[in-house]
């Protein structure tokens, strides 16, 4: 679990609520349905018209990175890489048919097989990066979905403030309507900021790094492979794939 975006949603929203009370505001003042509606669904509405069906629903099934990243240990997957090379040098890369069996990871089995078929580490290579580049562009893709939710609320905060105010100017003769049309002028305002600054773009920025990891991670396995079917030397396999660790 990401303990620090759990964290920072707490820290980012309590700052703001608890700023609000000591200044002497209601808390209850910053409640408003009207405006979270317009500015969420507004929001949701215009980042829906700009992406694709499958890219959208990357991007809700990606938000769950923010608390429940993937794992990444890259001491045990260099381990498992020499591992490997130490069963390709001693039984050949036949021997590594009953590890392609066995590995769960659908990305490390694939490399597995194209070393076990005999290719050309050129050809291996070149095969990974394609899977790594298609993955790696639809996952930001679908970060780019967050960026514009942070975007366009800001702008959908806009506009429930004009339809508050509207509503405000033709109920100048009521006073008792007076108050709700301000309130949802002014909350939708802080709501589209909020959003955008606290949930929409930081979400977007984190992903990208869990991105970057994941390919990076990609990266090293597919150096390992490469090495393995060059016929490196396990240690110095070990060696070059420590490069990767920070």
């Amino acid at each position: 679990m990401d303990l620090l975006s759990f964290l920072g949603l707490i820290i980012g929203f309590s700052g703001i609520l608890i700023g609000q009370a000591l200044e002497g505001g209601q808390l209850e003042s910053l409640l408003n349905g009207p405006a979270l509606l317009i500015v969420f669904g507004g929001s949701l509405g215009a980042v829906m018209v700009q992406s694709p069906p499958e890219v959208f629903i990357r991007a809700l099934y990606l938000l769950k990175w923010i608390i429940l990243p993937p794992a990444k240990n890259l001491p045990i997957q260099i381990r498992k890489i020499v591992a490997w090379s130490h069963i390709a040098r001693k039984e050949g890369l036949l021997g590594l048919e009953a590890v392609v069996e066995n590995e769960q990871d659908q990305f490390a089995r694939k490399a597995l097989q194209l070393l076990v078929d005999g290719n050309e580490p050129e050809t291996i290579r070149g095969i990974l990066e394609v899977d790594i580049d298609t993955r790696e562009r639809i996952d930001i893709l679908a970060a780019k979905v967050w960026d514009g939710l942070g975007g366009y609320s800001p702008t959908i905060g806009i506009i429930g403030a004009v339809i508050g105010l509207i509503h405000v100017m033709q109920n100048l003769a009521d006073p008792a309507k007076l108050g709700s049309g301000v309130a949802t002028a002014f909350v939708a305002t802080i709501y589209g900021v909020g959003l955008a600054n606290l949930v929409f773009i930081p979400v977007s920025a984190k992903l990208r790094a869990i991105i970057a990891d994941q390919s990076q991670t990609k990266d090293m396995l597919v150096a390992g492979v490469v090495a393995i079917a060059e016929g490196e030397n396990p240690r110095n396999i070990e060696v070059k794939l420590k490069g990767y660790l920070k």
